[in-house]
This record gives C-alpha cells, structure tokens and sequence, in this order.
C-alpha cells in the first residue's frame, strides 16, 4: 500500500514522494516525524534571524563582524571583546572602554516605534541614532527615549567620550538594506552611558575617520533605525535639510528629457488650468494633467515637515512654489520624494515644466484659488529645468518682481507691509530657540538677529531671521557681508516709537549673501535700489565699519517697556509672577539655546562689578549678611562679629578659595554658593595685616592688603612677627575691636557666548561658526565688552537666592533718565545725554536698593551642558499699590 505525502523539509519542499505504510500507526507516525523536522527548521531559522553575531564565538580564531565575519578580529576591538560576552539577546552588557560618538541623528518616531522601547516612556517625538566608534569600527545604535535629555542639552554631542555605556538587544530594524538592520548584524538600543570628556589625548585617538562598520558591510545612504522614514532631521530644528538624500542636482532622467526638444512650447497654461478645475472638466478635476506646463518660479517657501507619531511616511515634507507665466499664477506644491528631489534644485527666476500633477482646489483659500499637487504617485509628477534659451519667446514667463525698500523708507511702512531689503551686515546674533506657539508646543524655531546697514538713515534695519531651508547660506553669514532679504515682514507694535521697528520671515523668505556666487545669477542684482546700494558701499572704507562690526553676544529686541504698568499690559495671557523654585524647574526644562523670559519678585542682597577673566578681584556691595548664607558650625571656625548691615569692599579672593571654576561645573544660575571655611590661623592673620590699615570707611571701596609677589614677601612676613601674641584674650579683644570687611563672593564667571565679539575679518568662518549652534567661543576671541555687574537676587515668595548678569551699557537707551539704580534698572541702560557713572560709585550707592521690592524681568538661555544663562533685562520698583493691581 502507497500513499502519497508532501515533504516540508529542505528541497524537497515542493516535490511529492511515495512512502509505503502497511496501517495507519506507521502514517501517523511519519507525519509526526514531518512536523518534528519542520519545527526544528523553523527554530533553526529564528535563531539565525536573531542575529549569527550573538552566537558562541570560537575562542581560538575570533574574528570582527566589521564586514560580515570575513576578517580577523582587530587585536583591540572594543565592540567584538565586549559585545561577544553576550550569548543570548535579552541579556545587557556594559562596556566600561572608552568610546567616541562619531555622530548623532535625528528622526521623528512612527506608529511602530514604540515596539522598540515596550518598557520606556515615549514622552516626545524624536529618536536619535548614534555611531559610536572604537578606533577600529563604527557601530550605530538607537538612543534609549529616557536619554533624549542629554542630546536636547548638548550633554551628548558629536565628539563626546563614553564609558560604562549599557547595550540591551532590541528586535531586528525594518529596513534589511541598512548596517545594523539586517539579520547578521546587532541591533542594539544605548541604555545608560556615562558622559565624560576623556584624556585630550585618548580622545584624539579615537578622532572619527572612514572605518568599516561592525556586523555588516557598507551600508551606503543611512536611514533611521527604529522609524520607516527615509530622511533624518537636523539637530536643532525641522526647517533645514539634512542628509545626502537630499540633491543638489536635477535627476538624471528629468536632464536628458530636457534635450527631447529645440523649443519648449507649453501645452497648457495656468488660466486654462483654472477655468477647466472651475468648470468641473473631467480631465482636470478628476484625472492627471499629462500635457507640459510652463511656468517659472516667482517665490520658494521653507521646508515644512508634517511627520507624527501617528502618522506612517517615509518622507514627510513638503514645499510650495509660487509660479507664473504669461495668463496668471499659481502654487505648485511638492510632496514627500518629489520635494526631496527637487528642492534644492529649484530657486527663484528658475524656468520648469511640469507633466503629470493633478490640480486641487487650495487649502484654507478662496473658493476661485487653485493649486497644482506634483507628487511621487498616483499619478507620478515630471519636472524639469528648461534653459531661458529654449522657451519660445511668446511663452517666456515674465521674470520675478521685487520690491526693495531702504531703511529711510521703512519709516513710513505700515505693520505687516512685505518687502525686500538690502544691506551691509554689522551685527550678526547667536542662534536661538523658541517655541513655537502657533503649531505644536514641541517644535522649537531657530532664529537670530541682524542689523543691516544702507547708508539712507542713521536707524539700521534689524531683522529677526528665522530658519529659510538654507542652511549653507546661513552659515556663511558674517558682519560685512552683503546680505538680501526677500520677501519679509515689518512689525510694528501700536505703543512703539517710529524708530522701533523690525523685520521678520514670512513663508517665502529667502536670504542671500556674499560669499557663495548667489547675487550674481539673481535677477535683482540690475535694480536702481541694488545698484545705488552697491556705489554707496564701495565709497565705505573698511576701518570704520570694521569697528561697528559686532557678532554674538546676548542681544533683545524691541527693547521691553521702562514701565510696570504698561510692561504687564503687554504681558497679559502669559504666565505670571514665579517663585524662586518655579524659576529653577523651569530653567532646568530649557533644552539647548532655548530662550525664555521669566518674571520674578525679589530684592537684591548684593550687588558685584567685575571684569571678564578677573573675577576674583571684583568691587561689590552687600546687604548684610543675607546674601550669603552662613557656613555649617565647624568648631575651627569662630563666628565673625558683626559688621555693618550694608557695606562695599573691592579686594582678592585668598588663595585657598576657588574663583574662576569651569562652567560647567553649576547646575544652573540658581544656586546658593557658600564661601571656603578658612582655617583660624589664616584668619588672624588677614584681621592682624588689616590692623596696619586705617579703618575703612562705610560706602567707599577698599582694599584688603596683600604681600606683592617677588618684592617684598619676605619683609612683610617679618614684620608680622611684632604682631602675634600668644594671649588669647589679646586675640578676642582684636576679635571685638576689629570691623572686617566682607570678602569677595563666589561667583560663576559670565559665559563666553555672553558678551558680543569685536569682528575679525581674518577668523570670519571661526567667528561665524562659534555664534551658531552647536558652537562654541574661543577664549582668544576678543569682546566688545570686557565688564560686567551680578545682582543676587533673593525671591520674595521662597529665599531662593538668583544670581542674575546685569548689562547697562550693552545697548544705549534711547531715554533719559537720573542715572540712579532705580531709572538704570527700569531702562536696563545707562542714560543717552549724560555720561555712564563710574563703577565705584554704582557700587557705593547700591545700598540704595536695600529692602526694595522690585518685579525682575529675567532672559533665561540654556548654553549647552549645565550652563544656564540668567540676564536681568529690566527691574521695576514694586509699590503697594502696583502689587495689588497685579497679583
């Protein structure tokens, strides 16, 4: 008796074979040894999907999955001697080596990322991928959610050294192409790591350099690991580009359709387009256009990025293009692949054709207005770039049209009036952060400030010039560039003067400056307003406007009111007034270069005059005692007598205090900071050189007597000798005879990314790169501002102590005013007709400020790490009656 049955295993799978069974007992036991024999394949299967990498390694001849297990282990591989030590997947390691991030990427999760983290809390909408290096390969891991912070802090950065970093296994990536994704390779989540800056040497040994890839072969374009996206983010924002998917180039099939033609004719126009979708035209309402449509690019937009959690899409953004030709207007919108193609390719003036879209009625527009959607599908939209030459001439579109304005005409502009500005570059802010308020509450806007100036009027033109999707350009922006802005916006408040005023970004914003061949292939370069600005430069000589040239530094603008009354008016819908403990939970929320402005009620305890890189020896005065906090009981440490409740001294720091510690040492600029106990012995001896003194008076600036270094040393300690004295009662009667001045304060020195730099042409990329993100300012760089003053602030609902950076001669104030602490704190400036009072006289006079309460504004900046920038922008008097009309 024969029976037919199928084999599941190996070859054999599709084939057919006879088996001879004499009764049912030998058929069922065959199919049970069938079953047997597929089951086992299946679990043979399932462990190699799980990774071949993770399986025992031969202790003998071990070798480095670099390009898939075909070389030799590197003698010092840190990846395969740690990562071996892991047989099974759900088990951790930790490598306690030192590593390098090489790099970090960004992407926004989809609906199947949170498979990758089932017991992490996916609180925002960002993933990172990291490629660590050893030395001897590159290995790319996803950051766990839970350690977002520490990018979003710049804590974590490209170039940061990592020891005692916890590897945990994660399920097989979605994309097989992909280093790390595939099944050979390890598919690792980064689930704690210790962030350190590691030996200046060691580091510079594991300097990132073309290295292979550990567990899988050249990957080519990279994409994200735990999301179906095609495309990483930038850092800092989801305006710009960022990745080599990203063309600079047309494609190579659109170029070659190009030269099908000696002259392109259209064949439909943007009139017959609108009057057909209007007319409900079957061929235009419901299907693809397949005719050519000649247009030419009149506006480009910025990138906009719609990706979201919710939301599955390999490429979320889109672009709109306002274009025209010789019947009318209208906007060409590019999605997801087609505008990551084609964006960087296209600008203003361009000629294009377009094949293959479908026209829509406009979003959120007039019922008449239409646009053209060009997209990857259904159907897939052709575009190409047509030289003027080879359009006919009764089809050239007509050129862009610009509406450039100088800074004199600017005075009598409306709010809201769109125009086009030209001028020399003087002053270039750092790059900021804020939220943004009109979308989601996540998304964080970069921008920076400028001040052009077009020899029309005295006021220059400031700009707050957000990110335009060219980030290129905006890394070459330097003071004494020549820098057009087109299509932006004037704002104008109703209770501002006529000179206050600035210009801000619309949709179709596009910058362009010197440096990169930009003006000279633009169409505005032949203008009468282009051309006057460009005699009036070259009759510039380069001395006096290289000493107007200004870059970084902290800059606000338009300056805030000089009143409570009308300051809070403009403040109505925001937050209110903060207690001290409010203020440091929020500070401590800010993610890097995010700027927010705070409003405190406190009084000053103390106030401190130094200069940059000389903290140690300030002048200050202090309300007593208050301000500093009283040490904790040492019984080497007698209690000080009394001083007087307000007093000012200028002196150094003794040299057992530390002064001048790095930056990132404070948490933030709320801190309480104590003074370093110094033993009794030093402390006699300081009050015993203070005896040689007369007794400073009250209000006036003194100085603590030190020995001069290399003169007379030697002298002084013998001299000395005459006063000590082995009676105990003669050293409590100088204790209660003696009135010492206080010493100086601890305080964090200003950060360098604080005062603004004097521009030298010489260090333009060095300078230009420092003031952006991800920068950093050279202690060699020069600064316009060499002082500074610190107000501790005390918070009246809480004591918290607030040590807050005053800068009154940073930008002159247009008012004018007494020149007393309390006009110079509500105009945050000195007064424009009178001469700034010296230092030594705002220090003796600042006990003017005891016991006032006063309404702080204050500009809280997160600089990277744990340094937490703190300004003091205004302060008002608080009256009884102001505080009941605002509480």
């Amino acid at each position: 008796m024969f029976r037919e049955v199928r084999s599941t295993s190996g070859s054999d799978q599709n084939r057919w074979r006879k088996f001879p069974f004499k009764d049912t007992l030998a058929l069922k036991r065959s199919r049970f040894l069938t079953v047997i024999i597929h089951v086992n394949r299946i679990r043979r299967d399932r462990r190699y999907k799980r990774g071949r990498f993770w399986s025992r390694l031969s202790h003998n001849a071990p070798r480095c999955y670099c390009c898939g297990g075909s070389i030799m282990a590197a003698p010092g591989c840190v990846f395969h001697r740690t990562l071996a030590r892991s047989r099974q997947p759900p088990h951790k390691v930790v490598c306690r080596d030192l590593l390098l991030v090489a790099a970090l990427q960004r992407y926004s999760r989809d609906q199947g990322s949170s498979v990758y983290f089932p017991q992490a809390v996916l609180r925002g909408q960002d993933l990172y991928d990291v490629t660590l290096t050893d030395g001897d390969c590159r290995l790319r891991v996803t950051l766990d959610p839970g350690l977002n912070r520490l990018v979003e802090r710049r804590v974590l950065q490209a170039g940061s050294s990592l020891r005692n970093a916890t590897f945990g296994h994660a399920m097989s990536a979605q994309l097989p192409e992909h280093p790390g994704a595939s099944a050979a390779g390890p598919s690792l989540i980064l689930l704690s790591v210790e962030v350190t800056g590691g030996p200046e040497e060691e580091a510079r040994r594991l300097r990132p350099q073309p290295l292979p890839w550990f567990g899988s072969a050249d990957p080519g374009v990279l994409v994200p690991l735990r999301a179906s996206r095609s495309v990483f983010l930038p850092l800092w924002n989801n305006v710009d580009y960022s990745g080599e998917q990203w063309r600079e180039t047309p494609p190579t099939e659109e170029e070659e359709d190009e030269e099908e033609g000696a002259e392109a004719r259209p064949g439909v126009t943007v009139a017959e387009l609108r009057d057909a979708f209007l007319s409900a035209h079957q061929g235009v309402a419901r299907g693809a256009v397949r005719r050519p449509l000649i247009v030419r690019i009149i506006n480009k937009s910025h990138l906009m990025y719609y990706g979201r959690s919710e939301r599955n899409c390999s490429c979320p953004y889109k672009a709109v293009l306002e274009v025209c030709d010789r019947t009318g207007s209208v906007c060409v919108v590019l999605w997801n692949s087609v505008c990551v193609q084609w964006y960087r390719c296209l600008k203003p003036g361009d000629i294009i054709r377009l094949r293959g879209f479908r026209v829509k009625r406009r979003f959120q527009a007039e019922p008449e207005d239409v646009e053209i959607s060009a997209n990857s599908r259904n159907p897939a939209a052709l575009i190409s770039l047509i030289p003027h030459s080879s359009v006919a001439p009764e089809f050239l579109p007509p050129p862009p049209t610009y509406c450039f304005l100088s800074s004199k005409e600017l005075l009598d502009q409306p709010p809201g009036a769109v125009c086009d500005v030209i001028g020399l570059l003087t002053f270039l802010g750092r790059s900021e952060r804020t939220r943004n308020k009109d979308g989601h509450g996540e998304e964080l806007l970069e921008y920076r400030w400028m001040r052009l100036e077009d020899g029309t009027s005295n006021q220059p033109i400031t700009v707050k010039l957000l990110s335009t999707s060219q980030p290129e350009t905006h890394q070459q922006l330097h003071p004494l560039s020549v820098v057009v802005c087109s299509r932006v916006k004037l704002i104008r408040g109703a209770d501002w003067t006529e000179l206050c005023f600035y210009l801000t970004n619309t949709t179709y914003t596009q910058v362009y400056c010197t440096g990169l061949g930009q003006h000279s292939v633009m169409n505005y370069r032949k203008l009468r307003p282009v051309r006057q600005f460009l005699q009036w430069v070259r009759s510039q000589e380069d001395r006096p406007m290289l000493s107007k040239a200004v870059i970084g530094g902290f800059f606000t603008y338009p300056p805030p009111p000089i009143s409570l009354e009308t300051y809070m008016k403009d403040r109505r819908g925001e937050p209110g007034f903060l207690r001290g403990v409010e203020l440091q939970r929020e500070m401590d929320r800010l993610c890097y270069r995010e700027r927010r402005t705070f409003c405190v009620q406190a009084t000053v305890t103390m106030v401190t005059y130094s200069l940059r890189g000389q903290e140690d020896r300030c002048l200050f005065w202090t309300h007593g005692s208050s301000s500093l906090p009283p040490p904790p009981p040492s019984p080497q440490l007698p209690p000080l007598s009394p001083a007087s409740p307000s007093s000012c001294s200028f002196g150094a720091s003794p040299s057992s205090c530390s002064f001048g510690a790095s930056p990132s040492s404070c948490p933030s600029a709320v801190s309480h900071q104590l003074p370093p106990p110094l033993d009794r012995r030093h402390r006699k001896s300081r009050k015993r050189r203070r005896l040689l003194l007369d007794t400073p008076r009250k209000r006036c600036p003194s100085a603590a007597v030190q020995p001069e270094a290399n003169s007379s040393a030697i002298l002084f300690e013998a001299s000395m000798e005459f006063l000590q004295s082995t009676s105990t009662d003669e050293d409590e009667e100088d204790e209660e005879s003696c009135v010492t001045p206080p010493l100086p304060p601890v305080l964090t020195p200003v950060a360098e990314e604080t005062l603004p730099l004097r521009y030298d042409h010489s260090r333009r990329e060095e300078l230009a790169g420092a003031v952006a993100l991800g920068g950093r300012v050279s202690g060699a760089a020069g600064c316009v501002l060499e002082d500074y003053y610190t107000l501790r602030l005390r918070a009246l609902t809480d004591a918290v102590l607030l040590d807050a950076v005053f800068l009154p001669h940073s930008s002159g104030s247009s008012h004018q005013h007494s020149n007393t602490w309390s006009s110079i704190l509500s105009h945050g400036a000195f007064s424009s007709d009178t001469p700034p009072p010296s230092p030594a006289d705002l220090i003796c006079t600042a006990s003017q400020l005891a016991n006032q309460r006063l309404v702080c504004v204050l500009e809280a900046c997160h600089l990277g790490g744990a340094r937490t920038e703190l300004i003091l922008s205004r302060a008002f008097r608080l009256t009884d009656t102001s505080s009941q009309q605002h509480e």
